[in-house]
């Protein structure tokens, strides 16, 4: 047998080997530009040739690419490259040449031989073009440790492996390969751009090089930065040099040795320091695949090639919005499934809990204090700590609300970890920073009856390993699907550049933001929650509850309910809210199955057709789902609440109303537009809603349908879930009018507006807890603060003038007179009645407060 007989017939059984032995999983998407012709032929269109570029030579990493590319039915790596005068073995090029190769001193064979030829090719054939595709293939995804010796024989390395490592990797993660093909790029713009600015460099040095940097991010985005121990980790922070000025104030001010000082200093980092251990996160991924299975009908994700497009180019920073625990676990699982490196995540330290602790750590997890209070040498040790996973361009994840949503609602943005994560940008090293906002939705909660009972006034529940173990014991409960939709992303660089702010140079973790840095935070803040919420999905649960919800008695005949669903999805595709928002794809009859086969609602049979109807005690609960999507139908509620109420209503008459309320809104709800787009946007709401008919417009304004008709009840049902906010809203203008300006603080309003909506929620509707979050209070009295309706004096007190009377004008445009009454009615307190009401919340308080003490 010659020699190119025994070369093929040793490439085929290779070949067979591999693929036994060796099952590949590929991460992203195939090429889907790359032209399939045979034999790598040049395809006679575009004249152009597809060449695989893999980093480091190894000829098991060129057979396994062969393989994947036969079976993705892409142009072959290992079959000749044929064209006029060019002809190749193969179509794979190594950037990085055999060892016995490299050692000669000829120049010309530093280069790959067939770059070099490729080029030459392209100068000789003007028609012709190359696509260079490059290749990341991973025998296993642990990183390395930077002091293993271990490691380096049994992880995937950075340089190129020995032929005994090489047959390790096939034996020990044969069933943990990963490949990915990355963007093609034309040679010839690559050696044109390389002549234009690099003139000093060959085209095939710039090629190399380029094609490196690209590799090593790529493979950097997945693997993550090598791992030191954490105790050599806690080490280097202690010997950094702001900690050790902490350590030197914390003898000063607490009067105590260095040495003392060091082991406050070191216990806060083992407190705080993440112990990534890939082994963990391993088997991680094999227990939530099966819990997954078990728990959900499925983990749908949308827009996740956002985040793999700027995986390697940014310091990515997840932000999603916090539902429940399951949040953290799902979050990475996603990530890590999909070929990413499993973020760094800030764990609140209520969840350093025996065992439970040490395997978040392993995850990835490090933990903080709700607060630092004052903690100096705490402080210095955690943003040092932040500071070197920052700079070490490790990804990222907090939650930006700081605790759960107790409402369905987004809560306020807490800006510590923010302005802390952009501190340490300041301080140099790391790549620019893009947040990606995060939605994620469920259809039903493990924590939804403690959700519940803390809204109604009981004590947070602490948590606890037995804790944890109750809500383990629900899997075998149906929990629907989980949604997960990843946003526009947030870039740092462009919050400043809209600020119009020059990125200071921090030298230390003791230089202060400068004020307008933390005016940057704040709008980066509101950017992050105002696209969590664009991401949005509409899921069967939350459609139903937003349509249920909305009737008197949480009840619909079966086909009205199902039009109702319609003119939803209708109003959703029509005019989306935002691009990324989602849309569940289900029929409306298949929306009411799904509801019921969850056991949230129930068809009461009946011979003039059925009824649907919310499944007993779940009322309270499915107002969370509901107040997920409300945002997304926030504003057509309002045009239609409006036009219902007062039968026919001018336009002009109908924006100014909505522009006077919109800033309420947009604070509550973190809605995206900002005022002046206002006329546009309603504009189109009308023209959707009278394309369905919910609407009629002639030249006397805008007016609703004949009443008892179906349109005319699409448009009540539309209407509905605004009012609630909107009452809201005047029982608080109504108490500050009614006590006088002057005469009442703010706090005592937010805590009598919180009372008065507890009792309006028994009365008038059903015990609807998120009715009087006290958050929502707060919210508006700050808007009214910053519209300049009202101001504090110095004795804390709200004075007005007749600015905050113009508001009530429009009440009877917005609101019934019955229920202005009945507002007006409730809000009216005396002196004494007034000291009895804020008696009644310090008592309360004082009882959440000792329920609190008790259960610690």
């Amino acid at each position: 047998m010659d020699q190119s007989g025994f070369s093929k017939l040793s490439h085929r059984l290779s070949s067979k080997l591999l693929d036994l032995m060796v099952k590949p999983k590929l991460l992203g998407e195939a090429p889907s530009n790359t032209p399939v012709v045979q034999l790598n032929a040049v395809d006679q269109v575009s004249n152009r040739l597809t060449v695989y570029v893999l980093q480091n030579y190894s000829r098991s990493n060129a057979i396994l690419l062969d393989n994947e590319t036969e079976r993705l039915k892409l142009p072959r790596a290992l079959q000749p490259l044929h064209h006029t005068s060019l002809t190749e073995k193969n179509a794979v090029i190594f950037l990085q040449q055999p060892q016995q190769q490299s050692l000669h001193s000829s120049t010309s064979t530093t280069f790959p031989p067939r770059l070099l030829r490729l080029i030459e090719a392209l100068e000789q054939h003007p028609e012709l073009d190359i696509e260079l595709v490059p290749v990341t293939i991973l025998w296993g995804r642990e990183p390395d440790k930077e002091d293993s010796l271990f490691k380096l024989l049994f992880t995937d390395s950075w340089s190129t492996p020995s032929k005994i490592k090489q047959l390790v990797n096939i034996g020990v993660h044969g069933r943990q390969t990963f490949i990915e093909f990355h963007q093609g790029q034309s040679l010839r713009e690559l050696i044109t751009y390389a002549r234009e600015h690099t003139p000093n460099l060959s085209a095939a040095t710039y090629v190399i090089s380029h094609m490196n940097q690209c590799l090593d991010s790529k493979r950097e985005a997945i693997l993550g930065p090598d791992l030191s121990d954490r105790r050599n980790v806690m080490q280097s922070l202690i010997k950094s040099r702001d900690v050790q000025e902490a350590i030197l104030q914390e003898t000063i001010r607490s009067k105590i040795s260095v040495e003392q000082a060091e082991q406050r200093a070191i216990a806060h980092l083992n407190e705080i320091v993440s112990d990534y251990s890939y082994s963990t996160v391993r088997f991680a991924e094999t227990m939530l695949t099966r819990l997954w299975t078990q728990l959900y009908d499925g983990v749908e994700v949308n827009n996740f090639s956002t985040v793999r497009d700027l995986a390697d180019k940014y310091e990515i920073i997840y932000v999603p919005c916090h539902r429940s625990h399951i949040d953290y676990l799902l979050l990475s699982y996603v990530i890590f499934k999909r070929g990413l490196r499993v973020p760094y995540i800030a764990a609140g330290d209520n969840l350093n809990l025996p065992f439970v602790g040490q395997m978040l750590r392993g995850g990835g997890a490090f933990f903080i204090r709700r607060t630092f209070n004052g903690a100096q040498l705490y402080t210095a040790v955690f943003k040092e700590y932040l500071y070197s996973i920052v700079s070490r361009n490790t990804p990222l994840e907090y939650f930006i609300e700081g605790g759960r949503s107790r409402t369905g609602r987004l809560l306020p943005p807490k800006t510590g970890m923010l302005a802390m994560t952009i501190h340490s940008h300041l301080r140099g090293r790391s790549k620019p920073i893009a947040f990606i906002p995060t939605y994620i939705g469920y259809e039903r909660l493990m924590e939804g009856a403690t959700y519940v009972g803390e809204m109604q006034g009981k004590p947070k529940e602490a948590e606890s390993v037995w804790g944890l173990f109750k809500t383990l014991r629900k899997i075998e409960r149906i929990f629907g699907k989980v949604h997960l939709n990843f946003g526009e992303p947030v870039f740092l660089d462009d919050v400043f550049k809209q600020q119009q702010v020059t990125k200071p140079l921090l030298q230390s973790n003791k230089d202060a933001l400068p004020n307008e840095v933390s005016d940057v935070v704040v709008v980066a803040a509101h950017q992050i929650m105002e696209n969590i919420n664009r991401a949005a999905v509409i899921n069967p649960v939350s459609l139903l509850s937003l349509i249920l919800l909305a009737t008197d008695k949480h009840t619909l005949d079966e086909q009205s309910c199902i039009h109702q669903i319609e003119a939803y999805q209708n109003l959703s595709k029509l005019l989306p809210y935002d691009e990324r928002t989602q849309l569940t794809a289900l029929s409306g009859k298949e929306i009411i199955a799904y509801g019921l086969k969850l056991k949230l609602i129930k068809r009461i049979k009946h011979a003039l057709g059925d009824i649907i109807a919310i499944e007993d005690n779940q009322a309270v609960l499915l107002t969370y789902f509901r107040n997920n999507i409300l945002h997304l139908f926030i504003l057509p509620s309002l045009v239609a609440s409006l036009v219902e109420h007062n039968g026919r209503l001018q336009r002009d008459e109908l924006i100014h109303v909505i522009k006077a309320l919109y800033p309420f809104l947009k604070a509550e709800l973190f809605l995206k537009w900002q005022t002046q787009e206002l006329d546009q946007i309603i504009d189109q709401y009308c023209e959707v809603l009278s394309q369905q008919n919910l609407l009629l417009d002639d030249d006397q304004g805008l007016y609703s349908p004949a009443p008892n008709s179906e349109q005319h009840r699409q448009l009540l049902i539309l209407a509905t879930p605004v009012r609630q906010s909107l009452e809201r809203y005047f029982m608080t203008l109504a108490l500050i009018a009614q006590r006088g300006s002057g005469q009442i603080s703010a706090r005592q309003v937010e805590d009598l507006s919180q009372l008065l909506g507890q009792r309006l929620s028994v009365l008038y509707e059903f015990n609807s807890p998120e009715f009087f979050d006290k958050g929502l209070f707060q919210s508006f009295i700050k808007v009214l603060t910053q519209q300049g309706y009202i101001q504090t004096n110095e004795s804390g007190l709200i004075e007005f003038d007749e600015r905050l009377s113009a508001i009530a004008k429009d009440a009877p445009l917005v609101l019934d007179e019955d229920t202005l009454q009945m507002l007006a009615q409730i809000t009216k307190f005396n002196d004494e009645e007034l000291k009895q009401a804020l008696d009644a919340v310090a008592r309360q308080k004082s009882r959440i407060r000792k329920a609190k003490a008790r259960k610690k």
